[in-house]
This record gives structure tokens, C-alpha cells and sequence, in this order.
């Protein structure tokens, strides 16, 4: 699916996008998308253990913070974006 579709169907369907494609930052901010939030992982090690071990995290400390934001989570970080 192409960037728009995805973030399209998103947003239509009420999901929080989760992504390794720095392009749904331009989307969100540069052409003002609409959406139910981004998570945008930026991490070093992409191994699948180290994703889901950062996800698990980011659930635990900000669950109730992810909706509509737009959020860059490292694997020692995470940076809530103004928008």
C-alpha cells in the first residue's frame, strides 16, 4: 500500500500507526493528515526482540498518552511532537 492509503485507512479505522517510515512525519506535518496517532520507531537494533521489548515499554509508561499524538521512541527515549 502507498504512505497515503495507509495512513488513510488509519485514520478511517481509528488506528494508532505504528512505522519505521519517517515519510508519515512529512504526511502528518508538512501535509496535516489527519490521524489517531503516529509511532514512529527509530531504533538502532531492529531486531524483532528489541521492537517488542520498546513497545511493551512505551505501553506500560505512556498508554494513556498515545492516542493523536505523533511519537518518536527510541530505545533509550521517546519524544511526544508538537504538532
Amino acid at each position: 500500500m502507498e504512505d497515503d492509503a495507509i495512513i488513510k485507512k488509519a485514520f478511517e479505522e481509528n488506528w494508532i500507526l505504528l512505522t519505521t517510515d519517517k515519510d508519515f512525519g512529512e504526511q502528518v506535518y508538512r501535509e496535516r493528515k489527519p490521524h489517531h496517532g503516529v509511532i514512529l520507531l527509530r531504533l538502532d537494533d531492529e531486531r524483532a526482540k528489541v521492537k517488542v521489548d520498546v513497545l511493551k515499554q512505551l505501553l506500560h509508561s505512556y498508554a494513556d498518552r498515545l492516542p493523536n499524538q505523533f511519537i518518536v521512541v527510541a530505545e533509550r527515549n521517546v519524544r511526544f511532537s508538537k504538532q
